[in-house]
């Protein structure tokens, strides 16, 4: 199965440059002004890339206008869950599905702006992933949302000893060996850079650009988010906390990265 270059050139799919994750739940409103606005954010890079929409069981018409993004551009993709199944197992699918060298995943509902993608993959010649920091929440978010925040990041960073300035924040960019064997669970798509760290990779902050909602209501409240995120942060406290941790000091005798010996040439 092949991509399409940023001119509409036939890529083989081992050789594209980028995929684009973006979970949606009933974003019928905000689809249509999402997707051209990526294509021409991305038309002066050249990049080869495709964009997963995944359709988390959407109420409304979000999978049908995906569809018909498709028939006209093949760089468009639906992946469409069986029923509502949450923010993480949308992230999740989008992660399994994906073919380009660099990841991307950027939430639907316009808040995220499509033209910070270029300088976050800048970044990504030198660090393994990229997670945004919203730096003029003032704009966009109610000053209830930003409060709740700031006491919600102090929490996190109390607890898994990070200095994260917008735990919140899933617009991130990822080389895409970075998710070969990320394993998920509910509510886990708010730690992602915290699993990378505790795996070894390097993970850039860098601040993103947060634009006022257009269409339609915020998914998440403080009310229906805070307690299963705390319970999700002890969770992630305990699994840091029991982490391997060891260096092999000699392996006598052991050929390549799986232990096994070979015979002598």
């Amino acid at each position: 199965m092949s991509g399409i270059a940023s001119d509409g050139a036939p890529v083989p799919a081992e050789a594209l440059d980028l995929s684009i994750v973006v979970p949606v739940y009933n974003e019928e409103e905000n689809l249509p002004l999402l997707w051209p606005e990526i294509r021409d954010v991305l038309a002066p890079t050249k990049l080869s890339y495709e964009v997963i929409f995944v359709d988390d069981g959407s109420r409304d018409r979000s999978a049908e206008i995906v569809r018909a993004f498709h028939e006209q551009d093949p760089r468009a993709r639906l992946v469409r869950l069986k029923a509502n199944a949450g923010e993480t197992a949308a992230t999740d699918a989008g992660f399994k599905s994906v073919r380009g060298r660099w990841v991307v995943v950027m939430d639907a509902d316009l808040q995220n702006d499509p033209h910070d993608i270029p300088g976050m993959l800048a970044h990504l010649d030198q660090w393994d992933a990229v997670t945004g920091w919203r730096v003029n929440r003032g704009t966009g978010d109610s000053w209830v949302r930003r409060a709740s925040s700031r006491v919600a990041n102090r929490v996190r960073n109390a607890l898994t000893e990070e200095t994260v300035q917008d735990s919140g924040c899933t617009f991130r960019a990822f080389r895409r060996e970075c998710l070969r064997d990320l394993v998920l669970y509910k509510g886990f798509h708010r730690f992602v850079p915290t699993l990378l760290k505790m795996r070894g990779y390097r993970v850039l902050e860098v601040p993103v650009n947060h634009r006022p909602r257009r269409f339609g209501e915020s998914k998440y409240g403080i009310g229906n988010r805070a307690w299963s995120a705390f319970k999700d942060l002890l969770a992630v406290r305990w699994m840091k906390d029991r982490l391997l941790r060891y260096e092999i000091a000699e392996d006598l005798g052991g050929e390549g990265p799986s232990g096994e010996g070979r015979p002598r040439e």
